[in-house]
């Protein structure tokens, strides 16, 4: 079924049918989200919002037909567009249908304005009308020429506009409906609505009427219903507000000079992103690209304050230190991009104002002091639906270590460093907190190169298993489908709704770490697979790190 077919069913139906006006395709789809039933393609909208010109022809037709056309392939919803006075006589009305019935538009509405028109809106203006045969002579070269009989040919007088009175206004509407007009707009600038409540008393044909109330905004859906009105058209009213909740912005922003200031006046991108299609895309992305270019996001946490660093971190997170002019943040950005990870959001805390994280969204866990990594990560909830990729935010890793995690199956994956076996009398001296990981078949010993297959499954974790237990060190790498990610958050629900309780080594789970929500995950019964690296990988948790990190990072 055609839109135009849609239309001519809604408007067969009985009772009053609004229409909205739109000025951009945006406009249209909120439009289209708000539960209307039919879309106005305004002239005196498109010429103000789209070229910021008056609606007096400046447009032409081909710049009006492509807004329409925006307009209607935003939505589902029939468009009916304002086509003027069809950009000059019957000739040029036989191109506009045919132009605008290519681009799907469900309506037309001619007007019976000279060439070039001037806005019905616009006051002082000096009103010159075609004569009715000549606009009848406009109807039928339209009626002739559509192509889809569903189409919606509208006549509009403007004869109560220019002030010729309501015998003009009722002989124009006959003249225009015995042309075969399939409704006629009757137009007023009347400040209430007894001109066109008149109109209808007095109309005696079976034409159905469209009326635009702008200039008699009192009048009341249910009085034009009971009138007999067919189609009532708020036809710029979605602009205006617009431009009142731009002013407000800008207001705001002029006077408080920082972005926060707009919370409260402004929509979130989120909001925007749910109405552009972002979600659409990355649907396509995720069944035709590659696993592991489109369909995984990353979170990275680097709320903590990094005391350990002091005085390195006195003004900066660990995150934000510069190792060979670039970055610890920056360069696990550039190794998730060039892992073709592109959707990125980072956790700020400590110092957030001084964390700088192109194209990534960025999340703030202001409680950083009194909470632990899992509340870090929660402060990017929205972000957890869906494939994920979890990062700290003072580790780096090779890209090798990354593409490993990323390829791994499982809902759940980890990264586990069996290195740290062959190196635990060298480091347990150094009384480092260490998040040791206890698997249940961990590689040979003498084992170094590690083949894809080189993965299992984790039994415990934490910072208080006894070393000799460990068969490996978790490197704060871990990856999570989207029923990973579903799992993920359910564990945290109940830990929440327990109460601020203990969750495994932590007191509260407010301040639990990472790792006590994977060992709950193990401990509910799913399974955590566990990666296997050996060494690729750098923290930056002590002095000592920092030196090692400038001494053995090339570049």
């Amino acid at each position: 079924m055609s839109k135009a077919q849609v239309l001519h069913e809604l408007l067969a139906r009985p009772g009053l049918v609004p229409a909205v006006g739109a000025h951009d395709a945006l406009s249209a789809k909120l439009i289209e989200a708000a539960g209307f039933p039919v879309v106005w393609s305004s002239s005196f909208t498109v010429s103000a919002a789209q070229r910021a010109m008056p609606d007096v022809n400046l447009l032409t037709m081909t710049e009006t037909v492509e807004a329409a056309a925006h307009i209607n392939r935003a939505v589902g919803l029939p468009v009916i567009a304002d086509c003027d006075n069809g950009y000059g006589n019957a000739v040029n009305v036989v191109r506009t249908v045919e132009e605008y019935e290519r681009a799907g538009i469900a309506g037309l509405c001619f007007e019976d304005n000279i060439f070039p028109k001037k806005c019905s809106l616009y006051p002082g203006m000096r009103r010159e009308l075609l004569s009715a045969e000549e606009h009848a002579g406009k109807i039928r070269a339209a009626k002739r020429a559509q192509r889809d009989p569903a189409t919606v040919i509208i006549a509009r007088t403007e004869a109560l506009i220019a002030g010729w009175g309501m015998a003009e206004a009722l002989r124009r509407a006959h003249a225009y409906a015995e042309a075969g007009a399939d409704m006629i707009l009757m137009h007023s600038k009347a400040p209430t609505a007894a001109e066109v409540l008149e109109f209808m008393r007095r109309w005696d044909r079976p034409t159905p009427i469209v009326v635009v109330p702008t200039l008699y905004p009192a009048v009341t859906f249910e009085e034009l219903e009971a009138a007999g009105v067919k189609l009532v058209i708020w036809a710029n009213q979605v602009l205006r507000g617009a431009v009142k909740g731009i002013q407000a912005t800008l207001e705001t922003l002029r006077r408080a000079r920082r972005l926060s200031a707009l919370d409260d006046h402004i929509v979130t991108l989120e909001e925007i992103y749910r109405h552009v299609g972002v979600e659409e895309f990355k649907a396509i992305e995720r069944e035709f690209l590659p696993r592991g270019q489109s369909d995984t996001r990353a979170v990275i946490i680097g709320a903590g304050s990094g005391k350990s660093l002091l005085p390195l971190t006195q003004d900066r997170p660990k995150c934000m230190l510069d190792i060979k002019g670039r970055t610890v943040l920056e360069r696990q950005l550039d190794v998730l991009r060039a892992c073709g990870v592109q959707d990125i959001a980072v956790v700020r805390g400590y110092r957030k104002e001084t964390v700088v994280a192109p194209g990534a969204r960025l999340y703030d866990n202001d409680a950083y002091e009194e909470t632990g990594e899992l509340a870090s990560l929660f402060a990017a909830e929205a972000e957890l639906h869906g494939r994920f990729a979890f990062l700290y935010g003072d580790v780096l890793f090779e890209r090798a270590v990354l593409e490993k995690v990323l390829r791994a199956p499982g809902d759940v994956v980890i990264a586990v460093d069996r290195a740290w076996v062959d190196q635990r009398d060298r480091l347990l001296p150094l009384a480092k907190p260490v998040d040791l990981v206890v698997t249940s078949d961990p590689p040979r010993p003498s084992r170094r190169s590690l083949g894809e297959e080189e993965s299992d499954r984790l039994v415990r974790i934490g910072q208080r298993l006894p070393p000799d237990a460990a068969t490996g060190e978790f490197i704060g790498l871990a990856c999570f489908s989207a029923r990973g990610a579903e799992l993920l958050r359910e564990a945290w629900a109940r830990a929440r709704a327990a109460g601020d309780g203990p969750l495994h080594e932590a007191d509260r789970a407010s301040t639990a770490a990472f790792t006590d929500i994977l060992q709950a995950l193990v401990d509910a019964g799913h399974p955590v697979t566990c990666v296997s690296t050996y060494k690729g990988w750098l923290e930056i948790d002590t002095f000592e790190d920092y030196q090692r990190a400038w001494a053995e990072i090339r570049s």
